[in-house]
């Protein structure tokens, strides 16, 4: 009898991962000693580096407004069997500060989806993330039928807004969590923030290649040895570098960027030249020596510490704590849209070890 719940608890627990994008919110699973039984979502770019990186028939393409009929499919019996857990960062566009945030946002409902999955599985664990203000905007009420929903279900729910360069990871991204948990004996608990593991743009970028003038390419070698310990983790042995090709600027829009310090933004600029691109984080530089702005979906505004150009693919990646081993595909703005929406997958790992504490009892 003990050997056999000995073998229960060292079996890794399968997780399924909604609205999966590149990946993110799996890797850090993964690294936690979950098995990834399959992710899904509707962009054919982001399964494509999905497929990449966890194999191609784990990689599911699925209209999720209409998740029933993969529930209901031949093969859906068995890519749901023994599910664990459940992830997801469902589209956050409908909630963000960034967005429209209108109320009757269709993607807001992809929450339906969310919950067809979990009363059709009943796993022990789901974790959701999203942007913080989705708690608040419309006076609560996703954020209020979201965890009510969760309650009915028979979950016990926590949730807390985490940020990123509170648990090591170069970016200061907030985002909130919710987690419940059914049937599990012990309570869950977020990991602890702190301000004692920074890690700086410098810590976790300066050992790629500059590529101040030039374009670099898909895959290229590393050039220097690892010179943090962040660096020396998520180069993890890997031998050859992935993803790192600079965009090419205008002269002009090379020189203005020139003339923005590290850390520097459009304020740093002549007046004249301050309403040159009409957003507030334009020409925008990283601190070399802190934490990174939140890496978003697009990549036309904030600029390296210290080449003047965007950060390439590899470099937010480097940020959003990617393993350099994870290979991002599809055309070039996809896979600055790829990493920018993912969950970052360190951040990911420390949740997934609390989480693997309260289901190996």
């Amino acid at each position: 009898m003990n050997s056999q719940l000995q073998k229960m608890k060292t079996k890794k627990p399968r997780v399924l991962d909604i609205f999966c994008g590149a990946g993110g919110f799996s890797e850090g699973f993964r690294q936690a000693g979950f098995e990834i039984a399959a992710g899904i979502d509707n962009d054919p770019q982001a399964l494509e580096t999905y497929g990449q990186n966890f194999g191609s028939k784990k990689a599911v393409l699925c209209d999720l407004s209409r998740v029933k009929t993969l529930i209901n499919s031949d093969g859906g019996e068995q890519l749901l069997k023994n599910i664990r857990v459940i992830i997801g960062g469902p589209p956050c566009q409908g909630f963000s500060i960034a967005g429209k945030r209108r109320d009757g946002d269709p993607r807001n409902k992809l929450y339906r989806a969310y919950f067809d999955l979990i009363k059709k599985i009943r796993p022990k664990v789901v974790v959701i993330e999203n942007v913080p203000t989705m708690k608040t905007l419309f006076d609560g009420r996703y954020f209020s039928m979201m965890t009510k929903e969760l309650q009915e279900c028979g979950f016990n729910v926590y949730h807390a807004v985490l940020t990123a360069d509170k648990h090591g990871i170069p970016q200061k991204r907030k985002r909130i969590f919710v987690v419940g948990t059914r049937a599990c004996k012990k309570l869950f608990s977020f990991p602890i923030p702190s301000d004692e593991n920074t890690t700086s743009c410098e810590d976790a970028i300066s050992d790629l290649p500059l590529l101040e003038n030039e374009s670099g390419g898909d895959v290229a070698s590393y050039e220097k040895p690892p010179k943090t310990r962040y660096q020396e983790m998520v180069r993890n042995g890997c031998k050859r570098l992935t993803n790192h090709w600079a965009v090419m600027h205008t002269e002009k829009t090379k020189r203005i960027i020139s003339m923005v310090p590290d850390g520097g933004n459009y304020k740093s600029l002549p007046r004249n030249l301050w309403l040159t691109r009409k957003v507030n984080i334009a020409w925008t530089r990283m601190h070399s020596k802190s934490a990174c702005f939140t890496i978003d979906a697009g990549h036309n505004h904030h600029f390296h510490y210290k080449a003047n150009r965007v950060p390439t693919v590899r470099e937010c990646a480097r940020i959003q704590s990617f393993p350099d081993h994870f290979i991002f595909l599809g055309n070039k703005t996809s896979q600055f849209r790829q990493v920018g929406n993912a969950v970052p997958p360190l951040l990911a790992k420390l949740i997934a070890e609390k989480v693997r504490m309260i289901i190996d009892e």
